[in-house]
């Protein structure tokens, strides 16, 4: 069995299967470590980075992290949420709205109609699989962004949905951000 020394001596942080796990009496669960992607396949990795960083290029910054939150939210990938979160209180985005984001549509009078627009994109690309991208919801975000902020707008939901996937198939730890 591993345990955080080893893990952060590894310089993966990551964790393993669910069998693999350890519960110690005084702290959370240790698991062994997974693949660290940057480091075994650091073009792919370098390739998402500058492909996120082109997504996110002319789009509102406080914008960028609701659609990231609200992405890793139905992703369930609670490191991509908590880096999220902390992000946008660093940028100064209030706790009131970041309680809100889970229940968008019940509270729309927290968001703009352009940041609705956005939930309402980013969750019908990140749960595509469930009917699509319906016309009614990509015609509204149509209404909000011009063609290239659109496009980069669908590719900050792909980027920050490989990146949820990512830290969910490595096993990355909520609280240790690993940028």
């Amino acid at each position: 069995m591993t345990n955080t020394a080893q893990i952060n001596a590894a310089g993966t942080g990551n964790v393993g299967n669910a069998a693999d796990v350890a519960t110690p009496a005084d702290g959370p669960a240790i698991r062994s470590p997974r693949v660290n992607f940057a480091q075994a396949a650091p073009k792919a990795f370098k390739a998402l980075i500058g492909f996120d960083a082109a997504a996110r290029e002319g789009l509102d910054p406080a914008l960028v992290e609701l659609v990231q939150i609200r992405s890793s939210q139905l992703n369930k990938c609670a490191y991509c949420l908590h880096m999220h979160t902390s992000d946008a209180r660093k940028a100064g985005e209030s706790e009131e709205r970041l309680h809100m984001v889970a229940v968008w549509e019940e509270a729309a009078h927290f968001f703009t109609a352009k940041e609705r627009a956005a939930l309402a994109l980013t969750e019908a690309v990140t749960l595509v699989a469930h009917g699509g991208v319906p016309d009614e919801v990509y015609d509204r975000a149509a209404t909000h962004f011009d063609d290239a902020e659109l496009a980069r707008l669908l590719a900050l939901i792909f980027t920050i949905n490989t990146w949820n996937r990512l830290a969910l198939s490595t096993g990355k730890v909520p609280g240790t951000d690993e940028r």
